[in-house]
């Protein structure tokens, strides 16, 4: 065998070598991006109103696509940490379902069913901008959902939106009360089209001295 002959098999080799390479290299990046998390880091917010003010910091959102693959469902979680500095509470044992504010019956409208509270969740809607939801959908949100640590399946249609509650904890008395979740799964089901979610947080105070706050987080979309 001459020495061209040699050459020339070394040089088919190493050029069939570097094509497999190649190969395997673009397949792992397709890979990659079919499969690969969004992490989005959210603006830290404070909202001060007469009896508490509400700060938020740390929120983050991991998003993941679906392991189904069929576009109507993937994955998001959350983090973040809520702080409500209460002042607002004229005594400790102010709380029960006919405690309305001063002169007048009832809970006046609390959402808390007579206990002062801070909640905090999650927006979510599907083809639906809920850029400006926060302020029109305040009134109507529901702050007795349950709380949770670990995951929820959120199923939302098309022009749906939902309300997700992660975690709360009651307010028996002035003083600094924080909530924190860490890595918390929005499981999003049913939504064909793009998805957006943005947090909330409602510190509610009843009583004579009766206020509600309320504080959102950025939007962001989850694919």
């Amino acid at each position: 065998m001459t020495k061209k002959s040699v050459f020339d098999r070394r040089r088919i080799a190493r050029a069939a070598g570097v094509g497999a390479a190649a190969a395997v290299a673009i397949g792992l990046m397709s890979t990659g991006a079919a499969n690969a998390d969004t992490f989005v880091p959210l603006p830290d917010g404070q909202k001060s109103a007469p009896g508490a003010v509400v700060t938020r910091t740390g929120e983050s959102a991991l998003i993941s696509p679906s392991l189904a693959a069929n576009g109507a469902g993937r994955t998001a979680w959350v983090s973040g940490t809520v702080t409500a500095e209460v002042t607002g509470i004229a005594k400790e044992t102010e709380a029960g379902p006919t405690n309305g504010a001063a002169n007048a019956p009832g809970t006046n409208n609390s959402s808390t069913h007579g206990v002062s509270r801070i909640n905090t969740g999650y927006i979510i809607g599907c083809q639906v901008d809920i850029t400006g939801l926060g302020g029109s959908l305040g009134a109507s949100m529901d702050l007795n959902g349950p709380s949770l640590s670990g995951s929820l399946s959120v199923p939302v249609s098309a022009g749906q939106v939902k309300f997700v509650s992660v975690t709360g904890k009651d307010i028996k008395k002035n003083g600094t009360y924080s909530v924190q979740y860490q890595d918390t799964q929005l499981e999003i089901q049913n939504c064909g089209g793009y998805a957006q979610a943005r947090s909330y947080t409602v510190v509610e105070i009843v009583g004579d001295n009766y206020s509600k706050t309320t504080l959102y987080g950025q939007p962001f979309s989850i694919g």
